[in-house]
């Protein structure tokens, strides 16, 4: 029961007594009787007095914690003319100001944190307790190659139809690592934690290391390319002009055949080498693109035909699954044909004898995939497909991709390149909805 009806109930009790007194001293007329009146009279008065300076400070004390209940830091306690009561209202009243302030405080920080994460060109992604998305910035948003933020909150962020996703979900828990995924992009990627509410709240970090890393890797190649080619060529030039006049000297002496013929073989070999070091030299000379708006289907009609005969004798078919709206897409024709002459070529390479290649495109956004039957490419091969001078072939120089990357990139066009479950190898090039370097 609380205090102020036990206080009502002692003041009716006092009252029912007083009007009792009054009554018997009235009847009877007996001193002791108004004595007893007088009494009682005085207890409600002390009674009256203890109420205001007990009662009522006590009430006011319990409005600030119905105040603190609700959360309401904007009312304050008034003054009860007592001195205890009066101290423990102002002290009150200075801690509610400091709650009050500390909040905005805390509102400011966490809008200005929610800015930053926002427009952080670092994705930022926050689970909660079970796993799901509870929020995500722009950035990761793109990093995982979705549009919208509806398509992945609430969603378990271990069911992501994702590669990144599928990635990070191998990393342990409160760890970093990079990841270089399929289509030559690089992440720096973290799967950290923070205490809230006395359990550990996870998130993810995801950095793009990608243009640092190709920079820092073509830097590094077209030096020492360009080194190599320099004393390479100055070689092979001077090896060839005295292999050859060696050899003129050798066709006026008999029974020189047999040399002469070695010496041929060693100048084709030094012109082989002088062909193989240039080949690395135009991989760093790759000029910029001259885009020009074509239609898509027109150009891979064209390359279709031209490697129809390579893939005929490999008994390999070429599929042409073209969409009826034939997309416009801005392209320098001369490199692309390059590039997708590269990719039918690799896809031929990659079945060997007796297959299939499968060649289509799509529109909104314009699409092209060039699909093939062949070994297909192992997840570890995966990340290491567009590193400069990595090749899966006995002879092969590891330039191949570089040069489609380089390309494709100048166009400003997303790729990747993987085997899907259905065992078809895809490469599949996603082509911007405006000209490289044009604002929208």
């Amino acid at each position: 029961m609380r205090l102020k009806t036990l206080f009502f109930l002692l003041a009716l009790l006092l009252i029912v007594v007083w009007g009792i007194l009054l009554m018997l001293a009235l009847e009877s007329g007996k001193t002791l009787f108004y004595v007893g009146e007088g009494v009682t009279t005085l207890s409600l008065i002390v009674l009256v007095y203890f109420y205001r300076k007990l009662v009522m400070p006590l009430n006011s004390i319990a409005n600030g914690i119905d105040l603190l209940r609700e959360q309401d830091f904007s009312s304050r306690l008034s003054k009860v003319g007592q001195a205890e009561a009066d101290r423990i209202v102002t002290m009150f009243n200075g801690m509610m100001d400091q709650l009050k302030n500390e909040r905005l405080r805390l509102r400011e920080q966490n809008h200005f944190l929610d800015l930053l994460i926002s427009v952080s060109p670092m994705g930022v992604i926050i689970l909660d307790f079970d796993g799901k998305v509870s929020m995500l910035n722009a950035a990761a948003l793109r990093f995982l190659g979705y549009t919208s933020q509806t398509d992945l909150i609430g969603k378990n962020f271990s069911a992501l139809d994702a590669p990144l996703a599928e990635e990070i979900n191998r990393l342990d828990k409160d760890s970093t690592d990079t990841i270089r995924l399929n289509d030559s992009m690089i992440y720096r990627c973290s799967r950290l934690s923070f205490v809230d509410r006395g359990f550990p709240h996870p998130f993810i970090l995801i950095e793009s290391l990608t243009s640092e890393v190709v920079k820092a890797e073509k830097k590094a190649y077209e030096k020492v390319i360009r080194m190599i080619a320099h004393e390479v060529n100055n070689t092979t030039a001077g090896i060839t002009s005295t292999l050859e006049t060696v050899n003129e000297a050798l066709e006026e002496m008999d029974d020189t055949a047999d040399l002469r013929d070695v010496m041929k073989v060693c100048v084709e070999r030094c012109y082989g080498m002088s062909r193989f070091i240039t080949n690395f030299a135009n991989v760093v000379k790759i000029p910029d693109p001259q885009l020009e708006q074509v239609r898509l289907n027109d150009r891979v009609s064209a390359c279709k035909r031209f490697m129809e005969t390579i893939c005929r004798d490999r008994d390999i078919t070429l599929h042409n699954e073209l969409c009826a709206d034939n997309p416009l897409v801005w392209m320098d024709t001369v490199l692309f044909e390059q590039v997708l002459v590269n990719i039918i070529k690799n896809a031929a390479e990659s079945i060997g004898r007796s297959g299939d290649i499968y060649i289509r495109t799509s529109a909104s956004p314009a699409v092209l995939e060039v699909a093939d039957t062949g070994a297909g490419i192992s997840r570890e091969v995966e990340a290491k497909l567009f590193s400069p001078f990595f090749s899966t072939k006995p002879n092969g120089q590891g330039i191949g991709l570089i040069f489609i990357r380089e390309v494709l990139s100048k166009h400003g066009c997303t790729f990747s390149l993987r085997t899907w479950p259905d065992g078809l190898t895809r490469f599949r090039i996603n082509f911007p909805e405006k000209k490289v370097g044009e604002t929208l």
